[in-house]
């Protein structure tokens, strides 16, 4: 293969340095400084997502069926054997959750107070996480309710202290008929320490029965939590259940719509990254272009020889093809490995630490994707192939007369 061995020739000048091999070091460099940034900065985007993601489930519910309306209470036999009935749902509860306001004291906060009665073989939650105290129990002599820790300082509420709580919906009744709201003694059993804030300071815990008793509930509750054997299968059970459930009278939510807003801020910040530094690889590519020119204009006496010779004008067009997909290579295989090998130092070593008095981590998460890193390989390859195109045409137009008259 003729062509590919002087493609190769091409890339070493015959002189020691001249402008042309000077572009195309630039060329390459700019392309694996381009990949590498790729490489890197979207294995910390994978990092902190996946941190995210894991701080996130690890409180919430993979799934969360939410009750709209009172219509739906006739339909909970059904909903319960629909769940039952699905190979994909590892566990799933009944939860009654509802706006608080608890006091202690002559302090105050208002809250949202979850009642949850989930499986003790459960690995998730906040039975890993009590710092003082134990995790409740449905005791029929009290009820128990766990604090995070920045809600028990401002309460200045410590283990086997008692507050009272009192729920919106007997606010509002006390309101409408001028008497003084009712409240339910509870004792504090637990104190929980998380790194997620949004848990820590908005939510109290507490058993089922303990908050449809506080949230004036009754038998009722507010919707059910689902855990899932594979988190990867939640847009499939979601579309699945929804497909069963009345919209009327149920919500269904996976951990992503859960968050939404965060995931959705973080996809764009991340899209964003990409596209700036895509924007290196894409100028490293049009120096590719711009080196290639001159080589044309350069080599219009190898190309008349060449065609004089019987080459073609595919041949022609190949060799100058293979010059600049051979830069593209180069550099997208050295920025690849060089942001490997950033990537494995960080991931091993640690290189780049974080104040963990400032941050719930010490060090930069990094997650390498394979998908990612084929992806951006492909596309540096691609546009060093565009680049490529126009030179490779223009050396076979030349007239091969005019470029050998003189020789």
């Amino acid at each position: 293969m003729f062509e590919f061995f002087i493609a190769k020739r091409y890339l070493k000048s015959k002189h020691k340095l001249n402008f042309i091999t000077i572009i195309s070091i630039l060329s390459t460099l700019g392309i694996t400084i381009g990949v590498a940034a790729l490489v890197i900065v979207l294995s910390v985007f994978n990092g902190f997502g996946s941190l995210v993601t894991s701080i996130l489930v690890n409180f919430d519910p993979h799934i969360r069926i939410t009750i709209k309306s009172n219509e739906a209470y006739s339909q909970l036999d059904s909903l319960s054997n629909v769940l039952r009935n699905m190979t994909a749902v590892k566990s799933y509860y009944p939860i009654a959750e509802g706006k608080v306001m608890l006091i202690h004291n002559k302090s105050m906060e208002i809250l949202n107070l979850k009642g949850i009665t989930p499986n003790k073989n459960d690995d998730w939650g906040i039975r890993n996480h009590i710092s003082f105290g134990n995790f409740y129990t449905d005791n029929k002599d009290r009820n128990d309710i766990i604090l995070g820790l920045p809600i028990a300082l401002r309460l200045s509420a410590r283990v086997n202290d008692t507050v009272l709580v009192t729920s919106a919906n007997k606010i509002e009744y006390s309101l409408l008929n001028f008497s003084i709201p009712k409240t339910t003694k509870f004792t504090v059993s637990g104190i929980f320490e998380i790194s997620n804030r949004e848990y820590s300071t908005k939510y109290v815990y507490t058993s089922f029965k303990s908050a449809q008793k506080a949230l004036n509930l009754g038998s009722n509750f507010t919707g059910y939590e689902i855990r899932l054997k594979n988190i990867d299968d939640s847009q499939n059970v979601k579309a699945a259940l929804e497909k069963k459930l009345n919209a009327k009278y149920f919500t269904v939510r996976t951990w992503y719509d859960l968050h939404k807003d965060l995931y959705t801020v973080m996809k764009l910040e991340r899209w964003a990254a990409l596209l700036i530094l895509s924007l290196i690889i894409a100028v490293a590519t049009f120096n590719i272009l711009g080196s290639l020119t001159m080589s044309v204009v350069e080599k219009q006496k190898d190309i008349g020889i060449l065609r004089s010779m019987g080459s073609t004008k595919n041949s022609i067009m190949k060799i100058f093809m293979y010059e600049g997909i051979l830069i593209g290579i180069i550099g997208t295989v050295l920025g690849i490995s060089i942001g490997l090998i950033v990537c494995y130092l960080q991931i091993h070593y640690n290189f780049y630490p974080l104040d963990a008095s400032k941050y719930i981590i010490d060090a930069l998460p990094v997650k390498v994707s394979a998908q990612d890193v084929i992806i951006i390989g492909l596309v540096s390859l691609f546009l060093s192939f565009l680049a490529s195109f126009y030179p490779a045409k223009s050396a076979v137009k030349l007239n091969v007369s005019e470029s050998i008259r003189w020789e």
